[in-house]
């Protein structure tokens, strides 16, 4: 097999968006998913939630389904950004929809919008989780709560990749590996709590039959899921 061609992240997303699902659609994202949403409120009645790097728009969905009312979604790439703004048209008649082009580090949003802030697989698409934590908590109100994932370090460690294919050739987005060390630093530095801290794994009953498939996988973690709270 040819080796993947590593592309940063807006020109990753441009390929790939055309293909690109609103729901968890391999092993390890259905593993995030899980702990995600086992952190996320149950009833987010009447909320405004923010989804910084919504790609398009797994997680303003689930926050729709949970009763939000306003829903802000913010990517780098335009044409993921269309692919929320369709997976959302239904979702506009009963809440309050608005997408936005923007980066991690400069989001394109009120101070303290948000009662509830996600960011999922996205932050490992920056080289400094610092501006990126920063933003997030500036978006999020006091008292608010933040759902961050990333790709687990170990899985970067093994060489695992983000790939996909765009017209029969094999692409890899670009990822930078944050430890834990560096979400601790980052999130006393710019005033977060981290609350909870889940490394989900993968329920082998999510591999297909005859995937190709790393066996080790199945005994590391491979997303680091944290829970953070800016103080009230």
């Amino acid at each position: 097999m040819s080796a993947a061609q590593i592309l940063p992240a807006a020109a990753a997303y441009a390929l790939w968006a055309a293909s690109y699902p609103a729901h968890a659609h391999n092993p390890l994202m259905r593993a995030e998913e899980r702990a995600m949403l086992a952190s996320m409120p149950q009833d987010l009645d009447g909320a405004c939630v923010l989804d910084a790097g919504c790609g398009s728009g797994r997680y303003l969905l689930h926050a729709l389904r949970r009763g939000a009312q306003r829903l802000i979604g913010v990517d780098l790439s335009a044409p993921m950004l269309a692919r929320a703004d369709a997976e959302l048209a239904a979702a506009r008649a009963h809440a309050q929809v608005a997408l936005a082009q923007g980066d991690l580090a400069a989001l394109p949003v009120a101070d303290g919008v948000a009662d509830l802030a996600v960011s999922a697989l996205a932050v490992g698409h920056v080289e400094r989780l610092l501006p990126a934590l920063a933003e997030l908590r500036r978006a999020v109100r006091p008292g608010g709560a933040l759902l961050c994932s990333d790709f687990h370090p170990t899985g970067h460690a093994l060489g695992w990749l983000r790939d996909f294919k765009s017209d029969g050739v094999r692409y890899a987005v670009r990822h930078h590996a944050h430890l834990y060390s560096h979400w601790h630093a980052a999130c006393s530095q710019v005033g977060l709590v981290i609350e909870t801290v889940d490394e989900p794994t993968i329920d082998p009953a999510d591999v297909p039959a005859g995937a190709r498939f790393d066996p080790a996988a199945l005994r590391v973690p491979v997303a680091l899921v944290l829970r953070l709270r800016r103080p009230a």
